[in-house]
């Protein structure tokens, strides 16, 4: 814990040198001229991505909101271990209690990068989720319970039942990382994407579910309308040193942003632009009338990695969706039966 201290203080004071590199950054170029985007990226944040309203149109932290911000996380830091080092081995958690997902230990929310904002969104001018239209579908998961619901199941963790894997989200189906995008947005872990470029493609590709988006940069025609893809169909070209993503054609079958949306009519702009050796700044619009009243534009940097992106092996290893399911009939059978399910041998 303390290392990840010391790295929180460290990039919250650096963040004026940084900029100050930013402004003379020279880009690299390939080997066709174009900006080279091409490695291993980390978009981790403890930034949120609403502002909170306190805040109204201010974009970033002051010095002394800087100060205070470190200052509470310090705060939260030393009583976390406090209540680590107070939990035992012996310790038994209550049957009926939730016993939730990982531990923070795996969590990846340091702030890698420009950790000054008051919120990724930048638009809307309050940095906060436009309204939604009238009839927006609006699913919400979690790690908790259940929650009541329809099929499909757009969220990517939870599930409104057991009775198939239809029922879980995307994520526990292994279809679609729950942080995988398309657009990033920082989660709890597993916050890494990694970019390949030629002449004529760019290829990025997601850690979790390592789902590779091929975006040709030359000009071909659009998918059909009734052609309709998990992360959409994506095309790309230069904005001077800008790699712009425009993608169209998704399935309908994944929420447009948050918990809101079905996406069928979402079209989404992402914007690459390298400012510094180390850093990416990824910026995505989303826009999606079906669902929204505006447009939503956020900017969330990418801080390069040393390091490789291995494969997140979910099917290959999926137990959990086979042992949810299997409990599921258990706990069926039992009742069926008149075991009470509170007993224990």
């Amino acid at each position: 814990m303390k290392s990840k201290k010391l790295l929180l203080i460290s990039v919250l004071t650096a963040f004026s040198s940084i900029a100050a590199a930013q402004s003379d950054y020279e880009v690299p170029r390939t080997e066709w001229g174009q900006p080279d985007l091409q490695g291993v990226w980390n978009f981790s944040s403890d930034v949120p991505m609403q502002r909170p309203e306190r805040y109204g149109t201010q974009e970033f932290l002051s010095q002394e909101e800087i100060q205070e911000r470190r200052d509470q996380i310090l705060a939260q830091r030393r009583a976390a271990d406090e209540a680590a080092a107070r939990i035992s081995v012996q310790d038994v958690p209550d049957e009926s209690s939730n016993p939730g997902g990982y531990n923070d230990f795996w969590f990846e929310t340091a702030g890698l990068g420009d950790v000054v904002r008051t919120s990724h969104i930048v638009y809307p001018e309050n940095g906060r989720q436009p309204a939604y239209v009238e009839g927006a579908q609006v699913q919400f998961g979690g790690l908790g319970p259940d929650v009541p619901g329809d099929r499909p199941v757009r969220y990517v963790v939870g599930g409104i039942d057991k009775s198939g894997p239809e029922d879980r989200g995307l994520s526990e189906r292994c279809i679609v990382g729950f942080n995988s995008g398309p657009p990033f947005v920082p989660s709890l872990y597993n916050n890494n994407m990694q970019i390949v470029q030629n002449k004529n493609t760019a290829v990025i590709m997601t850690e979790m579910i390592h789902d590779a988006r091929i975006v040709p940069m030359v000009d071909k025609p659009a998918l059909s309308d009734d052609i309709r893809l998990w992360s959409g169909d994506s095309r790309g070209y230069w904005d001077g040193d800008t790699l712009v993503v425009e993608t169209k054609n998704f399935n309908g079958y994944r929420q447009s942003f948050g918990a809101a949306g079905q996406n069928y009519d979402a079209v989404l702009t992402e914007k690459f632009t390298r400012v510094a050796y180390d850093q990416v700044d990824y910026e995505f619009t989303v826009d999606d009338p079906s669902t929204f009243t505006d447009k939503i534009t956020a900017i969330v940097p990418m801080i390069k990695m040393a390091g490789q992106v291995y494969e997140y092996a979910c099917h290959e290893g999926n137990y959990g969706m086979i042992n949810t399911l299997r409990g599921a009939r258990v706990e069926e059978r039992m009742i069926s039966e008149g075991i009470d399910i509170g007993e224990r041998d």
